[in-house]
């Protein structure tokens, strides 16, 4: 039994030292509870809960967002309280590197530390065939979108909109948001009767339902996701829109036809850097004369940052596998190269990260419903996941903008048709 304290101990003392230099290095001093119930730091609306000396080892060997999340994933590591600022404050850290010596002496301590049982890397996305083939990115879709049902239903809104919202007021309810949302959208694109709407990656046809109900237009959506084709046909029979408006399983790449309006809500990401010249293209021909498109989607905040989808990074190994972002200026560069004029780029930045924190305190508020569908490491993946996203685009790492597109469209003056209703 003495040799068993002795190594608890040791631990214990090695963890005060970790902490000790990693405070010293950053200026920071992170809430932290041991294993033993002891805690380090002052309490900064949130405390990371250490489950056993080995989940030092796990956090931060190799010093990675990607060794960090799938440390959390499989239970080495909590975090109690608000997630969003916890994942804010270690993304800081990692900014600021320790000295040379400082972290000689800090490898030395966590390699101290044994290796945990416990392995999410097993759980990492593992795609076939040739990138942005239509092949892998079926399986891409997959991977992200056909979980089962209760995940999505336990955070979005009533409309299973799941794309960033349009808050008139940060303290609204998600369903406003989201329904203003729908509604900005259509008066950009200026949907009436007899309008024709091709909708690129359209989730369960949530906009689609809003065009048909309010704008009268008809429309066509297209998903690589069977559960959301399954669910999105259902959705809009039962509101008596099937004769109008129609989800299907298809690539936007062997969609045939002209439509009035083209759009893309949250699509843009899973087309990739190299394929968006060829995709506005293909968006160019879908579109009539007159016609308007709306790519919206996430962008990077540095213009000199291309996420090319094949980075080591927590999201793209249990998120968004092959995912891609690029700088507003490449979305707005290709699609003009494509033949389409650039009438207007709004940022929705800050809607999206209001939109995330909503996502994330639902989706905590249903935690047992979640887990017991999905189980706990789906769901501590998907914590992380949107409190990442949401303490990246307050930090304005990334942003989310819409870019309305013409073909010899004429529009009204100013702004204010494009605007929703209050």
């Amino acid at each position: 039994m003495a040799a068993v304290d002795t190594s608890h101990a040791a631990s214990t003392e090695r963890a005060e030292f970790l902490h000790r230099e990693l405070t010293e290095a950053t200026g920071v001093s992170l809430p932290v509870r041991l294993w033993d119930g002891q805690e380090l730091g002052p309490d900064g609306g949130y405390r990371i809960v250490l489950e056993s000396p080995e989940a030092l080892r796990a956090l931060l060997l190799p010093p990675s967002d990607l060794s960090a999340g799938e440390a959390y994933v499989a239970g080495h590591v909590d975090v109690e309280g608000d997630l969003v600022e916890a994942m804010a404050t270690l993304e800081g850290l990692g900014q600021r590197r320790p000295p040379t010596r400082r972290t000689v002496r800090l490898l030395r301590h966590l390699l101290a530390y044994r290796r945990p049982s416990a392995d999410a890397r097993q759980h990492r996305a593992r795609l076939n065939g040739r990138r942005r083939s239509k092949r892998r990115d079926r399986q891409a879709i997959a991977f992200h979108y056909d979980h089962p049902q209760a995940l999505y239903d336990a955070f979005l809104d009533d409309e299973l909109v799941y794309s960033c919202a349009y808050f008139d007021d940060p303290e609204e309810s998600i369903d406003v948001a989201q329904r203003r949302k729908l509604d900005l959208v259509c008066r950009k694109l200026r949907l009436g009767p007899g309008s024709r709407l091709l909708d690129i990656g359209c989730g369960y046809g949530s906009l689609l339902a809003h065009a048909a109900e309010h704008f009268g237009a008809t429309g066509v959506g297209v998903t690589l996701s069977e559960r959301q084709v399954e669910i999105g046909r259902r959705r809009l029979a039962d509101r008596g829109l099937g004769d109008v408006a129609d989800v299907r399983l298809q690539d936007y790449r062997d969609v045939e036809g002209t439509f009035d309006a083209v759009c893309s809500i949250g699509m843009i990401e899973h087309v990739g850097p190299q394929q968006l010249g060829p995709y506005h293209e293909r968006v160019e021909e879908l579109l009539r004369p007159g016609g308007l498109a709306l790519t919206h989607g996430i962008v990077t905040g540095d213009a000199d940052w291309v996420r090319r989808g094949s980075e080591r990074t927590f999201i793209s190994a249990h998120v968004f596998p092959d995912g891609g972002l690029v700088p507003v200026w490449r979305l707005v560069r290709d699609a003009e190269r494509a033949g389409l004029e650039l009438l207007d780029v709004e940022q929705l930045r800050p809607h999206y990260a209001l939109t995330l924190r909503a996502w994330v305190r639902r989706l905590e508020e249903r935690r047992d419903e979640v887990v017991a569908a999905v189980g706990t490491r789906t769901y501590r993946t998907w914590r992380a996941y949107m409190a990442g996203s949401a303490a990246a685009f307050e930090a304005r790492r990334i942003g989310v903008v819409q870019v309305l597109l013409g073909k010899d469209a004429n529009l009204p003056h100013g702004r204010a048709w494009m605007l929703p209703e209050a």
